[in-house]
């Protein structure tokens, strides 16, 4: 088990834990800022958890759900109110409800979390400090330092896996819920360059185009928040054409971009497209959570094959980014 010190400080109001790792610092780092291995432990065994939102950036927001044996789903948030990669993070956890919004009848801690590397690899302190000594208590009842171990416990294995993670592997995705589904992949660019690479349409236009044999004719990005979009493409050749647009509802600039996603001339539910951009050891993760209108959308969509020509177009993406790492 890597932790290998538990102190709470009642005149402090804190909770200290610290944990060793063989892993290397980066290993750890990118662990808790990759939403696909963060909810492989930040949940204890029986109450895994499933992360909506993964924001590792000062600003951002996370939002997760464990979900118990019995089905039973408990959701929770993070306002990260500092991010200095790859050494330190804080952020204010909170219960929160099933949109993500913090349950204020319930306390909120502050965790400071403070990496570090060390002889055998790495070392991981997470501080947690309450507003009370009646809430520390009320979630030391609830048994926060028991679940904390047990998911704790659950890191090596993860920062043992390095095939599920690795920047060679192709796009996937996964489905997180009834109508919601995140597909994951690392570009070997940087964070900068693949936000560029989402709203510049002149390069739009050589990468985004799916399997061979299409081009892009119309390309129409929307700049600022309220803007719409317009993306068709066309067979080479042929007459088969298909497009999508939507509006632009959040932005920041270069990790998240949240649209709404309509295909052109056909009667299907809008969907909701959260896009995150995380610096990671080997290039960017791009997290793209999905939201469908109900399962049967998700399912139908799914079977179109659309992550082969996603995982297509990011290969080319890369081959345009790599003479510029080089």
């Amino acid at each position: 088990m890597p932790v290998t010190s538990v102190e709470k400080d009642l005149d402090q109001l804190t909770i200290t834990i610290v944990a060793d790792f063989t892993a290397p610092l980066r290993r750890l780092w990118d662990a808790y800022t990759d939403p696909r291995q963060l909810e492989r432990f930040w949940g204890p065994p029986t109450y895994p958890a499933t992360f909506l939102r993964h924001d590792a950036v000062a600003g951002g927001r996370s939002v997760y759900v464990m979900t118990g044996p019995e089905g039973d789903a408990h959701y929770g948030c993070w306002e990260w109110t500092s991010a200095d990669a790859p050494r330190a993070f804080e952020v204010l956890d909170s219960f929160a409800d099933e949109a993500g919004q913090p349950d204020l009848g319930l306390p909120t801690t502050r965790m400071d979390f403070a990496f570090e590397e060390t002889n055998g690899g790495s070392r991981l302190k997470t501080t947690s400090h309450f507003d009370s000594l009646e809430h520390m208590q009320q979630l030391l009842e609830m048994g926060m330092l028991e679940g904390t171990r047990q998911a704790m416990a659950q890191i090596d294995t993860v920062l043992a896996d390095l095939a599920s993670f690795a920047t060679e592997r192709k796009a996937e995705a996964q489905v997180l819920s009834d109508t919601q589904v995140r597909v994951a992949r690392v570009i070997r660019g940087t964070v900068d360059q693949v936000w560029r690479a989402h709203t510049d349409a002149a390069l739009m236009k050589k990468w985004l185009l799916g399997p061979d044999g299409w081009s892009m004719p119309v390309c129409e990005v929307a700049t600022a928040v309220g803007d719409t979009y317009r993306y068709e493409w066309q067979r080479d050749g042929g007459d088969e054409r298909f497009g999508f647009t939507g509006e632009l509802l959040e932005s920041e600039e270069p990790y998240r971009a949240v649209t709404t996603e309509a295909m052109i001339g056909m009667d299907f539910p809008a969907t909701l497209n959260e896009l995150t951009l995380t610096a990671v050891e080997g290039g960017t993760l791009l997290s793209l959570v999905i939201t469908y209108a109900n399962a049967e959308q998700r399912d139908a969509v799914l079977a179109t094959g659309m992550t082969d020509g996603m995982e297509t177009s990011y290969q080319r993406l890369e081959g345009m980014l790599q003479p510029t790492l080089a």
